[in-house]
């Protein structure tokens, strides 16, 4: 891979990306040393759970009601870290050609958004992203010996864009929606 990073990220962010390949985590960790929020069904793979708890990976699962409480507090309690904190609010992978839409449910749990948590939108622009992109009914290991079979290197470009100023930090819904369309014009460039 070859990885350009532009901008910086910001202290205990909430950071809210595209999402387009298992790649993404690789490359935002090393540009950010972020943390992620991720579906608990990650958590059911014996190896995908080790490698994102090493990297203290908050999973949630949204099909258990009763333990959205102790999952607010978890997450929470990950904003209040010094690393960054990412959430794909598209909920998953697209296929490279559009942005897919922002879900803001998967904010709910920092609405009301914690004090002295900025919230950074980061655009991650793929070379050949349509190459890159994992989504559809592919296998997860087909996708890496895909990718991992190219003759030419992943060119990705991770650019941290300026923090949402106070209007779009109203609720889960104008954050989602500031933040895909702060992406969506970075993707247009």
């Amino acid at each position: 891979m070859r990885l350009t990073v532009e901008g910086r990220p910001q202290r205990n962010a909430l950071l809210l990306g595209n999402h387009l390949s298992w790649l993404d985590i690789l490359a935002l960790a090393a540009a950010s040393r972020t943390a992620f929020v991720a579906h608990s069904g990650l958590a059911g793979q014996p190896v995908l759970k080790w490698l994102c708890e090493q990297n203290g990976t908050v999973f949630i699962t949204r099909e258990r009601r009763g333990t959205v409480a102790a999952q607010v507090e978890q997450l929470k309690e990950a904003l209040t870290d010094e690393r960054p904190l990412t959430v794909f609010l598209e909920g998953t992978c697209g296929d490279g050609c559009e942005l897919l839409p922002f879900k803001s449910a998967l904010l709910s749990a920092v609405d009301p958004l914690p004090p002295d948590v900025p919230v950074q939108p980061v655009a991650l622009l793929y070379e050949e992203a349509t190459e890159i992109a994992w989504s559809g009914t592919e296998p997860g290991l087909g996708n890496a010996a895909r990718i991992l079979a190219r003759t030419r290197p992943v060119r990705l470009a991770v650019r941290f864009l300026p923090p949402l100023p106070g209007a779009a930090l109203a609720n889960r819904k104008t954050m989602a929606a500031a933040a895909q369309e702060a992406i969506a014009r970075e993707l247009s460039r």
